[in-house]
This record gives structure tokens, sequence and C-alpha cells, in this order.
């Protein structure tokens, strides 16, 4: 039998496999209007598709708590309640297929107000419906985006108060899982790792005070999501710099002290907090800092990056160096890999009765 097709319960949630999709943004939401930031077509298509396909876990892309929290103008948002509207028709089909729908709740910090990827991921001024960025220090990502404001402590309560009534809609939106985006450089990160947080206060400096964010959002999050659905947190395990920055000894770290608050889960990914830094990639090139904080700490943990074909995510797994997989690419590639690898590995997912032909 199959270990990736085996089921995962966290918490009273069981996921079907162990075929996860990680959140991948789509810059494809509305800019400004009724509208703005909730999901449409486009979205509806894209997450049918690979809950069609057999995907256990389906984590919807970063889903900004306030318009200023977007990557870009383009980005999903979960502020108010016509979103809320809008992804109850996606959540509603994704647990029609038995795929357990998730959203990553995030704020971009010093990276938001971007241009979509595709026209250059410039920084998106007021002509292109931008905003100024904020950040923990007035300190810029690149020499390309600009200098955000820095955060006073009042602000740094509001959006942690954001976060809290985020993940309030996000369940009744219908979502069985949230995820805190603590990875790739976004705000949560940045607090995190002394390369970007230079503050004197109670929110930088010592290892406690640059932590002190994160948890805040993780027990105000924790204490909106009900106790029986699980609750995850994507981290950065490192910033791939040799000195000043956050490194996978923090990581394991601070995974303990995540599970301590209520978090069930750590999404393990790298990067995205420095720029111009050298990320020795390959298949599986992150799977190593899951392994370790899975091997090291009490957290169930999942990995992420160049996991591309079925016997590779079973080695994973059957080798216990994380309890599930995240694909990335290889789903926007293949939206039905999960059903090709089960076939592969003799395992079983869910076939649409419409599709039982193609079995």
């Amino acid at each position: 039998m199959s270990t990736l097709f085996q089921p995962c319960t966290l918490r009273d949630v069981t996921i079907p496999n162990r075929v996860w999709m990680p959140p991948m943004c789509q810059y494809s939401a509305a800019p400004e209007g009724p509208g703005t930031g909730a999901p449409g077509d486009w979205h509806f298509a894209h997450y049918a598709a690979r809950a069609a396909g057999g995907t256990g876990l389906i984590v919807v892309e970063a889903t900004a708590v306030s318009p200023e929290g977007r990557i870009s103008p383009y980005d999903l948002g979960i502020w108010n309640d016509t979103q809320v509207e809008a992804f109850r028709r996606i959540t509603r089909f994704l647990v029609s297929q038995g795929t357990v729908p998730a959203v990553q709740l995030a704020h971009a910090g010093r990276k938001a107000s971007t241009e979509r990827p595709w026209k250059g991921g410039a920084p998106a001024g007021p002509d292109a419906h931008g905003w100024q960025p904020v950040a923990p220090s007035a300190v810029a990502f690149d020499e390309r985006h600009p200098v955000p404001d820095e955060l006073s402590v009042e602000q740094i309560h509001e959006i942690v108060e954001q976060f809290r009534a985020a993940a309030r809609r996000a369940l009744a939106a219908g979502f069985e899982i949230a995820e805190i985006h603590g990875a790739h450089g976004y705000l949560i990160n940045e607090f995190l790792s002394p390369h970007s947080n230079h503050r004197t206060d109670a929110y930088g400096g010592s290892y406690e005070n640059r932590t002190r964010f994160a948890l805040e959002v993780v027990d105000a999050v924790r204490e909106e999501w009900p106790d029986d659905k699980p609750l995850f947190f994507r981290i950065s395990a490192t910033d791939w710099l040799e000195e000043s920055g956050w490194t996978p000894d923090d990581t394991v770290r601070f995974a303990s002290e995540l599970h301590a608050h209520g978090i069930d889960l750590l999404d393990v990914s790298t990067g995205g907090n420095a720029s111009g830094v050298r990320i020795p990639t390959g298949p599986g090139y992150q799977v190593p800092f899951a392994a370790r904080a899975r091997n090291e700490t009490p957290m169930p943990v999942a990995a992420v990056g160049l996991i591309t074909d079925a016997e590779q995510a079973e080695k994973i797994v059957a080798n216990g160096e994380a309890d599930a997989v995240f694909l990335g690419r290889e789903l926007l590639r293949n939206p039905s890999w999960a059903r090709h690898a089960a076939r592969e590995l003799g395992g079983e997912v869910h076939v649409p009765d419409q599709y039982h032909r193609s079995v």
C-alpha cells in the first residue's frame, strides 16, 4: 500500500492523501471596484481542476488580510464579506470532490504593491493601483523596491487584529484549514529575520523579540480558529545567508514554540527575504530542512520544492522526511498528477463519476 496515498488526520480533519497543492498566486483578482480581491472564474476553474484530479489538500494562494497586505493589486484578499461569499463557491466544490480546502492568510510587508510577474514584477505606483508598503524597518528589499514605512507598535497591533478578522472570515468561507504565511520575505518573515528587522524595541533585536509578532499572529488566529480544525505555518527555513539571517537552527527552535502555541503542521520552504543570494536548487532541495524539523521537534511537516515524480514523493513520505508533500509547478503542469501517481504506486484517489471512463 502506498504511503503517499494513506490519509492524514490533523485534529478532527482527515485529508484523504499526502499529495497537497501549495499556495501559488494567480494574480487574477480585480484590482479595484466591489469585487476587489475576490476570487472569480479563473480561480474556480484553477482549483476545481486540481480537486477533480485527486489532490488531497489544496491551499488557496496567499490571501491578504488587508488591501495593503497584497503582493500585487491583483491578489486575493479576505478583508470583507463580498470576498467571503466568492470563496464559498470554491470551498463547496473542493469538498464535493473529497478535497480539503485550506487558505493561506498573508501580509506582503515590504514586498507589497508590485506588478504581476508577467508584467515584470516592478513596484506598482499609484497610477497602477499601487500603494506605499510597510515593514518592520525602513529597509528596502532591493534596489528596485521602495523604502517601506516602518510600522509603529500601534500599527503592528492593528495587523495582528487583521489576521484575527481574516481567520473568522476564512471559517465563514468554508475553509477547513488555515495557514499563516511566515515565509518568502513577506511581513512575518521580515520580522523573524535580523536581515530585515533592525528594530530596537520589543519587536526587534533578540530572537525572542523578533519572533514576538509571529507568535502574536498565531495566538490571535488560533483563538478564532476552532479547536477541531488544524492551523499551519509556512516558514522559510533559511535566508540562505551565511551571516545575519534566519537560520535552520532558528527554524528548529521556532517550530517547537509554534507547536506549543497551537500550530499543527509546519510547511517548510526557504528563501525569499534576501535578494541576490545563491540557492543550490535541485530535486527535493528543500526536503532536508523539513526532515530536520520533523526529526528534532514534535511538529508534523510538509515538504516542498522540485518534487516532481511519484517515486520521489513516495520515498519522502515513506522514509519519514515529511508527513506530506506539496507539489507546486508540477500541479500547474498536470492537474491530475495525484490520479496518475496513484495508478503508478497502487494507491487510490477520488475520481469524479464523469471521469470514470479514464481510469
